[in-house]
């Protein structure tokens, strides 16, 4: 059976169901508007830890750990774990992989990193290279700034365009048999660069990639996102979001009605996030808390979840590149 579907999508024939999902955020999301949908919120953004970055570890640990148990699974049947984050060599991720001792393969998609971990894993599952595999996701606000931007102690003074990093971290376990809802499609996302090089502008810079892989996915499969009951993508936060609705309606398509980012579902107005949540953890704690939620109780039948990335550095910024950006788009429908 050929798998591939038009240019850049899969049809799995075997689509590989959800069965366990968990989330840890920081008090700052638990502050927010989907606090109730969060395993665990903690008091501050370090805990018991001598770093920001251990934090991160210790909430990616936590989470692949937790969500693996709600599937009521031993850590010893999950056959890969595919994860990432946002920091230099994955730090945060390889530290909190050394305790759970499976075949371990390292993302770094920035913030599309759940998405692509939800594609690669249902290939692996599809493709019969195993029974289970777990995807997790972290970001920590106060280490992404530091490495991205500039330390938090400094203060300094964030424009309206910009967005909050979420601290969080995120787990997910898929699997060949069970219940839930169950991941059908994927469309594998493509680079994407308008020339954007300010940092702060992330919205607008991935905005197009979404667009792109978007349109792509509609060309690929026929479904219409009239198909969907919600298109969710991962961080656009509200500049981001209003960008992609007036593209695609340059293209004839109003997704107004059935379109939501998850940057802007996080944090309440008084925060003081600016444009919204941004993160690998931004997709990560939406989907694994509420959107999962949703689908297990039939509020939501069919969505289509478009992991956002931007795939700048510190040396290429520095270099004044502008910045490169992608967009992977999973499909996942309840039974």
């Amino acid at each position: 059976m050929q798998k591939k579907q038009g240019k850049q999508s899969i049809v799995f024939a075997v689509p590989p169901y959800v069965t366990g999902t968990a989330n840890i955020v920081g008090p700052m999301e638990g502050q927010g508007l989907l606090a109730s949908y969060y395993d665990k919120i903690m008091e501050d953004t370090i805990g018991q830890h001598p770093s920001w970055e251990k934090c991160e570890s210790f909430m990616l640990e936590w989470a692949v750990k937790e969500a693996v148990a709600k599937d009521s699974s031993q850590m010893d049947e999950i056959d890969y774990i595919l994860a990432g984050d946002l920091l230099n060599q994955l730090m945060s991720t390889h530290f909190a992989m050394r305790s759970l001792g499976r075949p371990f393969l390292g993302l770094y998609g920035a913030c599309s990193t759940l998405a692509e971990g939800l594609l690669l894993g249902s290939v692996l599952l599809d493709g019969g290279f195993g029974n289970k595999v777990a995807v997790g996701v972290s970001s920590h606000h106060d280490a992404a700034e530091r490495q991205y931007r500039f330390p938090t102690e400094q203060g300094v003074q964030r424009p309206p365009i910009s967005q909050w990093t979420v601290t969080g971290a995120a787990g997910t376990v898929l699997s060949l048999t069970g219940q839930g809802p169950r991941i059908t499609v994927a469309t594998v996302g493509k680079i994407v660069d308008l020339g954007i090089k300010d940092p702060n502008a992330m919205g607008p810079a991935m905005a197009p990639a979404a667009v792109d892989t978007l349109w792509q996915h509609i060309q690929d499969t026929g479904r219409q996102p009239a198909y969907y009951d919600m298109i969710y993508t991962g961080d656009l936060g509200r500049v981001g979001k209003k960008l992609v609705i007036q593209l695609m309606q340059e293209k004839g398509l109003d997704i107004t009605a059935n379109y939501e980012d998850c940057g802007c579902m996080i944090y309440r107005g008084e925060q003081d996030t600016q444009s919204g949540a941004s993160g690998c953890a931004s997709s990560g704690i939406v989907f694994t808390g509420y959107l999962y939620r949703q689908l297990q109780a039939g509020n939501l039948k069919k969505i289509l979840l478009m992991g956002t990335g931007s795939l700048h550095s510190t040396t290429s910024y520095q270099q004044k590149e502008s910045i490169p950006c992608i967009a992977h788009a999973v499909a996942i429908e309840a039974e």
